[in-house]
């Protein structure tokens, strides 16, 4: 089978997106398919993948790569590589990865088109029931999303010398400025734990200084950017991963390389989190510095109950691996391509 992935961001850009296009067109190649990527993220360097990668391509290009392929799988809906389907049947999978928004004006105008189409498209993926909810269809075909498990695994038998471990963008929407707020209530009760903090980004000055002012710069280690294998390796060094995030978050394939690499996890009861998450940590509210202090207190003083939670990461991990996952999506593009798949998506304005 000829499957066209297009994917807005890919790499070198990092993000979730990206992950699971890479993963899937890897695991559809090593299954004995064809694959070509379009994406609008451009690249200095020379791609090395086992298939074709068009960046940024002007319409003819699109419009080829379309003709070329048995199906189209979309991941994340994007109106700058849908209008071609209006010109050449091809059967189309859409893959929603993040919520929609609900912005005003023209980009409000996007957001309806982009909803549109997702209605009136035969086949559509949610990668968690947060996301299927979020899009008013609780009975859409969810496959979870994979992470990347050559590289998140448990490596050796190391000290955990980090108490905590954040790993993210250095943005406000993140809450790493909650989980400083939580570690100064606990500072409070003489409990004071260790926090490495993994990414960087715009907000890194102003967490510095909210460290400073709380007195916590002695305790938390900005680590910045590292390359995947080396955030592997620093995982294997802490005891639980925190993700304070205060958006509504489609999935949150971090939480799964934290557990992976035998960390627990506290999260926000927010979006798709509390899936990715599953038996092996505990979710709270989201932007609450006393709630995440109260969970952080619990898991810290009890061996016990971060050992139930390790326990519990290996099946859990099973239905993310990429293999798995990209078996269950070659279920859905089969079928796209069967003799009621082929049909075209029409335009919501018919």
């Amino acid at each position: 089978m000829k499957i066209l992935i297009t994917s807005y961001p890919f790499y070198p850009s990092i993000g979730g997106i990206e992950t699971v296009t890479e993963l899937l067109a890897n695991e559809f190649v090593a299954l004995g398919h064809m694959v070509k990527v379009v994406t609008m993220t451009p690249s200095s360097a020379t791609d090395r993948f086992p298939y074709e990668v068009h960046r940024r391509p002007p319409p003819q290009r699109l419009l080829s790569a379309i003709r070329w392929c048995d199906v189209v799988l979309q991941n994340q809906i994007s109106l700058q590589f849908a209008w071609p389907l209006l010109l050449v049947r091809r059967p189309w999978v859409i893959a929603q990865l993040h919520p929609l928004g609900d912005e005003v004006g023209l980009s409000g105008l996007a957001q309806r088109l982009k909803r549109a189409i997702i209605r009136r498209c035969r086949h559509v993926v949610a990668c968690s029931r947060a996301i299927a909810h979020q899009l008013g269809n609780d009975s859409m075909t969810v496959i979870p999303n994979p992470y990347r498990d050559r590289v998140f695994r448990l490596i050796g038998t190391g000290a955990r010398d980090y108490d905590l471990v954040f790993l993210g963008r250095l943005v406000s929407d993140k809450g790493l400025k909650i989980l400083l707020e939580a570690l100064a209530l606990l500072g409070k009760r003489g409990v004071t734990p260790s926090l490495l903090i993994l990414g960087d980004g715009p907000e890194r000055q102003a967490l510095e200084s909210q460290c400073s002012r709380l007195d916590l710069s002695a305790r938390v280690h900005f680590a910045g950017g590292k390359s995947n294998e080396e955030v592997a390796a620093l995982l294997n060094r802490a005891r639980i991963m925190v993700i304070p995030s205060l958006v509504e978050e489609g999935f949150g394939i971090v939480a799964l390389e934290g557990i992976a690499c035998g960390c627990v996890i506290a999260a926000s009861r927010t979006g798709g989190l509390p899936e990715a998450v599953g038996p092996c940590g505990m979710v709270l509210p989201k932007g609450n510095a006393e709630a995440l202090a109260a969970a952080l207190h619990t898991l810290l003083r009890d061996e016990r109950a971060i050992s139930d939670l390790r326990a519990r990461a290996a099946e859990h991990l099973l239905r993310h691996q990429p293999a798995t996952v990209a078996k269950a999506y070659l279920e859905i593009l089969l079928r796209a391509v069967g003799p009621q798949g082929g049909e075209p998506v029409r335009s919501p304005s018919h």
